[in-house]
């Protein structure tokens, strides 16, 4: 991040911390949902505290960063676009986490023949947070190159429609009841809004690395 931040050692830090706790947070996601799939609710229930952990400390570190850029009136004329930044970066745990703890509440009974979609749709939702995560760090220390990750955010948010569509077709399929039909397509809505939210962040970067190539 010195292109951006070459005031401060602090502050680099700072921003590295926070996307590794997001990057870190998908991943605790992705092994949540597996841990429910297989039955671990002990498991399940560590990856929920563990992703609630995360969240906090990337809330802790926006809030310092933040305050790190207001106080010492660091880049200025970026300064919205990075604020910005870091709440819909946020958001990508936030969603993670509150996906979790729908599951944790509500626990929903599980279709057994479904377990590869179901976890198929979790890891792709993983690999669109981790891909937006590379091209924010990317817009910090090269914002040339931000584009070489955003394709890859896009891709696998398209692979997550494709997924989700053909996991809810695959519910109603099923011979289980409506309710419960009903009940499992909300999950799969759920995880898909990760990828979403990271897609979200993609969208606000392809933006933001122009204004500061040009």
């Amino acid at each position: 991040m010195t292109t951006l931040f070459k005031q401060t050692n602090e502050l680099t830090t700072q921003i590295d911390d926070f996307l590794d706790a997001i990057s870190e947070g998908a991943l605790v996601f992705q092994k949540g949902v597996a841990e429910y799939l297989a039955g671990d609710m002990e498991r399940f229930e560590e990856c929920y505290n563990a992703i609630g952990a995360l969240e906090n400390r990337a809330d802790d570190l926006r809030r310092a960063i933040e305050g790190h850029l207001y106080r010492y009136s660091l880049i200025p004329e970026s300064r919205g676009d990075v604020l910005d930044l870091l709440e819909t970066m946020d958001d990508v745990i936030d969603t993670a986490k509150n996906t979790l703890s729908l599951f944790l509440v509500e626990r929903p009974e599980m279709i057994p023949e479904l377990g590869k979609e179901w976890r198929d749709l979790a890891d792709i939702a993983t690999h669109t947070s981790e891909a937006v995560v590379l091209a924010a760090r990317a817009f910090f220390r090269d914002p040339r190159s931000v584009n070489d990750h955003l394709h890859k955010v896009h891709f696998h948010e398209k692979e997550g429609d494709r997924v989700a569509m053909d996991l809810k077709r695959k519910i109603f399929e099923s011979d289980v009841d409506l309710a419960r039909k009903i009940h499992l397509r909300y999950f799969a809505l759920n995880i898909d809004r990760v990828s979403d939210a990271a897609e979200d962040v993609a969208d606000r970067l392809a933006i933001y690395a122009i204004k500061r190539t040009v």
